[in-house]
């Protein structure tokens, strides 16, 4: 009798589902897990953007490190089209001064940074209709260094804090995803509102 199978079936052969003989596995792959690199990163880059805002809201209310203070502010408003600029470099400078103190702390991050989004959509808005782009011979009015700061926002909003700040254990630290989609949603919101309603050209 032939030695060759008669049947052309799928594991009717030698290691089908009739064999005996062990089936080759995969090596198991070490689980993707939250690690003390990842929080110490983003503990970085709330220093860097929340740092830079909060710095830029002490020139914006205070004057200080050769910043406009309030006044000037208004009148930088006024010259982008913004109606009652006075209030508005008020609520700017504090919003920056503020939440660029949580985004450091990691305090309601989600909120705080998404509240520095809306900031930096108005700026680059405002640059991008008036004919701004990227750094000139001038280096005036550029407009890449507010998207950083816009999309670094961004990242913080969606990402959380990490476990080292103030919000851990919190529910936006323990969710960070449905909590940054809220948040996210916020801030655009308010940065879009702010441009169509407060601005006259």
């Amino acid at each position: 009798m032939s030695d060759q199978p008669t049947s052309i079936l799928p594991g009717s052969g030698s290691g089908g589902f009739g064999s005996t003989e062990p089936t080759p596995t995969r090596p198991n792959l070490r689980p993707l897990a939250w690690n003390g690199a990842t929080d110490f990163g983003l503990l970085l880059l709330r220093f860097a953007i929340g740092g830079t805002f909060f710095a830029h809201g002490m020139q914006k209310v205070f004057g200080l490190w050769g910043g406009p203070g309030v006044g000037g502010f208004a009148a930088s408003l006024q010259t982008y089209g913004y109606q009652q600029a006075t209030t508005l470099s008020w609520a700017g400078g504090i919003a920056e001064l503020v939440a660029g103190a949580f985004v450091v702390l990691g305090v309601v991050t989600p909120f705080a940074a998404a509240g520095l989004l809306a900031i930096k959509i108005n700026a680059v808005l405002v640059k991008l209709s008036s004919g701004y782009f990227l750094t000139s011979a001038a280096g005036v009015n550029a407009v890449e260094f507010d998207v950083v700061l816009g999309l670094g926002a961004a990242a913080l909003v969606l990402t959380g804090p990490g476990r080292i700040a103030l919000d851990n254990g919190r529910a936006w630290h323990r969710r960070p995803a449905s909590w940054g989609v809220l948040a996210m949603v916020f801030g655009i919101a308010v940065g879009v509102l702010v441009y169509v309603l407060l601005r006259t050209r």
